[in-house]
């Protein structure tokens, strides 16, 4: 419940950070001065947003599964597992498709 939570409040962090960068631009594009270095308070925003949208995410992934080999063989049935398809014998089927002409 916290993950979406945090998610949500650090994109509307990222959107009111452009905004205000935009703003500070146009104002110091206003006064003839374009260049210039942003207000501090509008990097701790950028910083703040940033670390709680990792917080967020890190919250909000579903749980790692197990990659062990005992693991996956819990999901699987025998059938699936001892097929053992490299040592099927096609003999039989030669026969039939390559033998003499019926008559």
């Amino acid at each position: 419940m916290l993950g979406p939570l945090l998610l949500g409040i650090a994109t509307l962090a990222v959107f009111h950070t452009a905004f205000s960068t935009y703003e500070h631009l146009s104002h110091m594009k206003a006064l003839g001065r374009p260049e210039g270095q942003l207000p501090i308070d509008i990097i701790l925003e950028a910083l703040i947003a940033l670390v709680l949208g990792i917080v967020g995410a890190s919250l909000n992934v579903p749980k790692l599964k197990d990659i062990t080999w005992a693991a996956e063989m819990q999901t699987r049935k025998i059938d699936d597992v001892d097929s053992r398809l490299s040592f099927a014998s096609y003999v039989n089927r030669g026969r039939n498709v390559f033998g003499p002409a019926s008559k």
